[in-house]
């Protein structure tokens, strides 16, 4: 079993150790955290490393919100955003007309939850790798869980990096090899060889 945080379009590190993994639980009662892969990605855009991030409602509650309670904004068009520098930067990638009718529909889709956006986005990851897509959610935090502990991969600043077999990137002669992009500058760029890309991730902590 290995526990992970639902993220938006996730870093290639977590889909690494999603695909090693037999048993996938989602962690949904932690305290939500401001400043990760919860409500962000990034992808090869064509100025370099671009950051994709979900708006998130910050409203005045008592306490800490769970992450199964956050809320998207979604008072202005950051779907429509997200969908056209996506396809910016990887429409004359091998792949991405394959997946883009798919990828429509989730940006097309309205949502209230960020983790229901989140679930969607490893719905729609698991299904064009061909890779298995049932998951657990949990039920109770556990500061010290049972399962292999893949949470911090949701930090963006942790000191956690990673070696991959290189592959072709949309804009790499400008700007060099960027590793650890959201899984979808993989997907696009590689297709179902994605899987052998995906075996040969190591993680270092720094």
């Amino acid at each position: 079993m290995s526990l992970f945080i639902p993220t938006y379009f996730s870093p290639i590190i977590q889909y690494a150790s999603i695909y090693a993994s037999n048993e996938i639980i989602f962690e949904t009662q932690d305290n939500y955290q401001k400043q990760t892969y919860r409500n962000r990605c990034y992808i090869y855009g064509a100025n370099g490393k671009l950051s994709l991030n979900v708006p998130v409602k910050h409203l005045n509650t008592v306490g800490r919100k769970k992450t199964k309670d956050a809320l998207i904004e979604n008072d202005f068009p950051w779907q429509d955003q997200h969908f056209k520098s996506l396809k910016s930067a990887y429409q004359c990638s091998p792949y991405f007309e394959f997946f883009e009718e798919d990828l429509l529909k989730i940006f097309n889709k309205k949502y209230v939850y960020l983790v229901d956006l989140n679930i969607d986005t490893y719905l729609f990851v698991t299904d064009a790798l061909q890779i298995n897509q049932e998951f657990l959610k949990t039920d109770t935090y556990e500061l010290i869980p049972k399962a292999n502990d893949y949470r911090d991969f949701s930090i963006a600043k942790k000191g956690t990096s990673i070696t991959i077999d290189s592959y072709t990137q949309i804009f790499d002669e400008k700007y060099g090899f960027i590793p650890n992009l959201s899984i979808l500058d993989l997907l696009f760029m590689e297709g179902a060889n994605a899987l052998t890309i995906l075996e040969s991730v190591k993680t270092i902590n720094n």
